[in-house]
């Protein structure tokens, strides 16, 4: 499907409109990241240290954590975009785990976990990570990193789980309303280039992606007086795109300053040399901004 995008301009929005969710986009996100640790099979109970298969809900999910806990200090929990596996942030992981506790898993359909065996909703894929959180920390608190499509299924869970999540990274989240933003920048009557992006970026919200999950709009709910960073992309790519590229890179902007919008400690900031992959563009920021929240969190 998006091995046939006429430009890289469209191949570049593609990837940040869908999280990536094709091969083709893994180019952008390649990283100088170790490969993460294997561990044998999980043991119920027992700290998960390095990589290993957990079940939640009769599935099997791919889970990776590094590091030691510090009493009263939230377990950090990234989430990848679309289409990229949690060996895509292992070097993220390995940074943040040198002060503290971070893991990652990937979703259902995703790098080495169980294919979802039907559509999903924000919801059924709300209810697996809820699953990985017993596992990964307990009764404990977190503090939830997502980039792209990882950003805004984090940002919709935080809200109807206020006991646990205790603060949120954003890193150039997918907005909350991509199908309508998408929609109006680029109309039904466009041609070109344009008009695949617009039918194939359809396509993956309504789960033609591996997670054969519907990407639906919502309104951005209030995860409570928590500690929130936004972070969004500086290197404007989106404008490249010819006579739509203004109004798709405008949106893509309100869509993170709705974002702040999940809590009154909410603070904006731009990764001014960064594209859509903040966490391999600039990995200082997303890791300064990750410990920013979670020592914040821990007070």
């Amino acid at each position: 499907m998006f091995r046939n995008a006429k430009s890289t301009a469209v191949a570049a929005l593609f990837c940040a409109l869908t999280g990536s969710a094709l091969t083709a986009c893994d180019e952008a996100s390649e990283a100088d990241a170790p490969a993460p640790v294997s561990a044998a099979g999980d043991t119920a109970g027992e700290p998960i240290s390095g990589t290993t298969k957990i079940t939640v809900a009769g599935r099997s999910v791919n889970v990776s954590c590094s590091g030691t806990p510090v009493d009263g200090t939230p377990v950090v929990v990234l989430m990848a975009g679309l289409g990229d596996g949690l060996d895509k942030m292992a070097g993220l992981q390995q940074t943040l785990s040198e002060k503290g506790r971070a893991c990652s898993y990937d979703r259902l359909g995703e790098g080495a976990s169980d294919q979802p065996g039907g559509v999903q909703t924000f919801d059924s894929s709300g209810a697996i990570l809820t699953g990985v959180l017993d596992r990964v920390a307990g009764d404990e608190p977190v503090v939830l990193a997502g980039h792209s499509l990882g950003g805004l299924i984090a940002a919709r869970y935080a809200p109807g789980h206020q006991d646990r999540v205790a603060g949120l990274v954003l890193m150039d989240a997918t907005p909350s309303t991509i199908l309508a933003d998408t929609t109006a920048a680029i109309p039904e009557s466009a041609t070109g280039p344009a008009a695949e992006l617009r039918a194939q970026s359809l396509a993956v919200y309504g789960g033609q992606n591996p997670e054969q999950l519907t990407i639906e709009d919502g309104e951005v709910g209030y995860a409570g007086d928590i500690p929130v960073e936004v972070i969004q992309h500086g290197q404007h790519y989106l404008a490249e795109i010819p006579e739509y590229g203004d109004a798709l890179e405008r949106a893509w902007a309100e869509g993170q300053d709705k974002w702040l919008d999940l809590s009154s400690r909410s603070e904006p900031s731009t990764a001014s040399a960064s594209g859509h992959y903040i966490y391999v563009d600039q990995p200082d920021v997303a890791v300064q901004a990750i410990q920013r929240v979670t020592a914040a969190a821990a007070e």
